[in-house]
């Protein structure tokens, strides 16, 4: 029962933002990909990764990374950073621009944690929290990140 209430949750989560992929109104141009809206929401997810560390967890060759992260920057929906430490480095943000047309998902995280509120007490809600913090913090170590992408909170 545990595994199928999780399994349903991820699916609804996986689902709005699949929904928005493939039902929006945008210029043709600035269409992404199924391929490239992974690859823009793994570099979210890394929290502002430099090409090489998105090619490496991506399993890209560096020269497939850096073509597809060209794309996303002429499209503009990722920009380059260069690093304050080593002006040799770039970092991948996201831009506004994707978070305004695909963001969908993190919009419905904070739609689902407001419901989430507003119908559990805060006990249960603080007890939920330290649940997710434990499963996110010990019990998925095959899944590692450095930076925590900025979710939108209500």
């Amino acid at each position: 029962m545990l595994e199928k209430s999780f399994s349903d949750i991820y699916t609804k989560f996986k689902l709005s933002l699949y929904s928005k992929v493939f039902n929006q109104d945008i210029n043709v141009e600035d269409a992404l990909s199924a391929t490239e809206v992974l690859c823009v929401e793994l570099i979210y997810a890394m929290g502002r990764p430099t090409i090489n560390e998105f090619a490496s967890f991506a399993q890209l060759s560096a020269p497939n990374a850096a073509y597809k992260v060209g794309n996303l920057v002429k499209k503009g929906y990722v920009r380059k950073v260069q690093s304050e430490e080593d002006k040799r480095e770039y970092h991948l943000e996201v831009t506004e621009k994707y978070m305004t047309t695909y963001g969908v998902t993190y919009d419905y995280i904070g739609k689902v944690m407001k419901r989430i509120r507003e119908r559990f007490s805060p006990e249960q809600v603080e007890e939920l929290e330290e649940i997710l913090g434990v499963i996110d913090d010990e019990l998925m170590p095959e899944v590692q990140i450095d930076e925590e992408p900025k979710v939108n909170s209500p």
